[in-house]
């Protein structure tokens, strides 16, 4: 078992029965009717096609071999080969042709649907859940899935093509036909021997393979933070030790998985050669036609081919039905945050109530517990406390990224969870602490906040924040490129791009993490330009960081593991000495002017 440690499915990982898999899988071929139809009619012609060249050169044998000098039945035998051979590439390209389309087609949906899925999720998937196990899913499963939809579809009319065969060969030999399929139950019971064992190692497989692209995600995710602190080799052996596991879990694999080929070509020998003995007699005989012995011998390796293959490539059966699962999983999982209704929603007015809210992130850990608190409609809310007090919470809650499992959360009066969660958010506006922008143009990350937007209504807003002087520190504008993950840019930048792709939204609610970081007081002066046009449009809440945000909160709530403490404005708080003093001492009195002034002045004492 040591080879498959730390190889656990995931929590939302189902066992499917297979024929609860056939339906799921059909589904995905049923608008595909049409072709399937045309697939269906060329499978046996194809297989009749091939089963018809034994059979007519056969024939073609036993009239030959009592007159070798019958040139026309020569002839006639040389202008079928190659007639078949060209009716035979065109059935086979039109066929190979349809299957990789309908193959293309559901793979493409069921891409689609697992996409999907994984969007529609909630942010605790996503914290629960490596990201890089859920690409793999999208990825790397359904891809294996629909090969091997190919792999079926081609012997389908291996198989169809062995059937025909058989009907003719119990007209010439009845006894060497059973001694034929005598060995097919062998062949059968050996197949499903190896059933489990395939599923289970195949299953491995997959799961290892998400391991692996998990660690590259992370890696390239995080190679920044590596660098700086020179983990290169640190990062490598983490890989190393997880395509280590990925070898030695594939290797054990193949180890299981090769047996099938050397135990059923030794039973094809086997029956083979017994075949070649048994009628080898009949025809010295005379009882035997040289035409209907020619046709026996040549059918042997045609009967065998398609049961060696289906025995063989059960694993990669096996395999598919595996990837099947796990894509099917990933849809069927099912959302933490649920919606009793999907009612559609009209402008708000940005009213928020919280009514005796119970949260947590994890079953022993409570965030909130009856928490209770109004936002009044237009109101700016600053929220303060140490790191744990609950206030990102709070904006995740009303953002509906985490289910809350106690109390009301009230908007302009109505259940949040009534709302049709599209409509809802397209009202909210949310800058996180470290905005994140796609690679592409500044306008573009900007107009992904509203899509028709002009560039040139874009740069007139743009030009209400310090004049526009922003724009001037960008190299080539709003063309300017951001990178991958506005790497481009300073993050001072990036605020402003974030704060301006919320800005053309035209939120009801505002929703402002602010960043930490460090920046110049110019950027810092457009960052609270661009701040406060989106205060005077909005309700916000705002997780404030910087001394000119709280001061430019209506209200400043303060809290304390959950529970609000203190809550009034600044100068009310400063005056009671409390909990919110103790917090201006600690982050924000050395951003005021006063503190400013009085190092300097303590400095020319000095």
């Amino acid at each position: 078992m040591g080879f498959f440690r730390g190889l656990n499915t995931e929590a939302y990982d189902r066992q499917y029965s297979d024929r609860e898999l056939t339906r799921r899988i059909f589904q995905y071929f049923k608008p595909h009717w049409k072709p399937l139809i045309v697939i269906a009619i060329l499978t046996p012609l194809g297989a009749a096609a091939a089963a018809a060249q034994p059979i007519l050169i056969g024939r073609g044998l036993d009239f030959l071999v009592p007159d070798p000098k019958r040139l026309d039945i020569l002839i006639g035998l040389v202008v079928f080969a190659f007639v078949y051979a060209f009716l035979n590439w065109g059935l086979t390209w039109w066929y190979r042709w349809l299957v990789a389309k309908i193959i293309g087609d559901v793979m493409s949906a069921l891409r689609n649907d697992a996409f999907d899925a994984a969007m529609r999720h909630d942010l605790s998937f996503f914290d629960e859940f490596r990201s890089g196990r859920i690409i793999s899913r999208i990825t790397s499963d359904t891809e294996e899935f629909t090969q091997v939809v190919q792999l079926i579809a081609d012997l389908t009319g291996q198989v169809l093509q062995t059937l025909i065969l058989m009907g003719f060969l119990f007209s010439i030999s009845w006894r060497l036909t059973l001694m034929l399929l005598a060995f097919t139950p062998i062949v059968s019971i050996l197949a499903l021997s190896l059933r489990r064992l395939a599923r289970r190692v195949t299953r491995k497989g997959f799961q290892v393979l998400a391991e692996v692209n998990a660690a590259i995600q992370e890696a390239v995710t995080g190679i920044g933070v590596a660098k700086t602190f020179r983990q290169e080799a640190a990062i490598y052996e983490e890989f190393d030790e997880v395509n280590q596991q990925s070898y030695r879990v594939n290797l054990r694999r193949g180890y299981a998985l090769a047996l099938t080929f050397p135990v059923l070509n030794s039973l094809s020998g086997i029956g083979t050669a017994l075949v070649l003995y048994f009628g080898g007699l009949p025809v010295a005989a005379g009882a035997i036609s040289v035409g209907s012995w020619y046709l026996f011998v040549s059918s042997m390796d045609r009967f065998w081919f398609p049961m060696i293959n289906i025995s063989a490539f059960w694993s990669q059966f096996q395999g598919g039905l595996s990837a099947a699962e796990r894509v099917f999983a990933l849809i069927d999982a099912d959302p933490t945050v649920q919606q009793v209704e999907e009612a559609p929603v009209g402008r708000l007015r940005g009213e928020i109530v919280f009514e005796h809210v119970d949260f947590r992130y994890t079953e022993n850990e409570p965030v909130l517990q009856g928490f209770d608190l109004h936002i009044r409609p237009g109101e700016s809310v600053a929220l303060v406390g140490h790191t744990g007090a609950g206030k990102s919470s709070l904006a995740r809650l009303i953002a509906r990224f985490y289910e809350f499992q106690g109390g009301r959360i009230l908007i302009d009066g109505h259940d949040i969870r009534t709302f049709d969660l599209h409509d809802f958010r397209r009202q909210l506006g949310i800058v996180s602490q470290m905005p994140f922008l796609f690679s592409g143009t500044v306008s573009d990350n900007i107009r992904y906040g509203r899509a028709g937007i002009t560039d040139a209504e874009i740069e007139a807003l743009a030009r209400q924040i310090g004049g526009g002087d922003w724009l001037n520190t960008l190299p080539l504008g709003l063309e300017t490129n951001a990178g991958e993950r506005g790497a481009r840019l300073s993050m001072g930048q990036r605020q402003l791009v974030a704060l301006m792709r919320v800005l053309i939204q035209e939120p009801a609610i505002f929703i402002l993490d602010e960043a930490t970081a460090s920046i110049d007081p110019f950027t810092e002066m457009q960052i609270q330009e661009a701040t406060d046009l989106i205060l005077s449009r909005s309700t916000s809440i705002l997780i404030a960081h910087r001394l000119s945000t709280v001061r430019s909160a209506d209200r400043i709530i303060v809290l304390d593991h959950g529970r609000i403490i203190e809550e009034g404005s600044h100068d009310q708080l400063m005056a009671q000495g409390g909990h919110y003093a103790e917090l201006y001492d600690t982050y924000f009195r050395h951003q005021s002017l006063a503190y400013v002034e009085e190092v300097g002045a303590r400095r020319r004492q000095l």
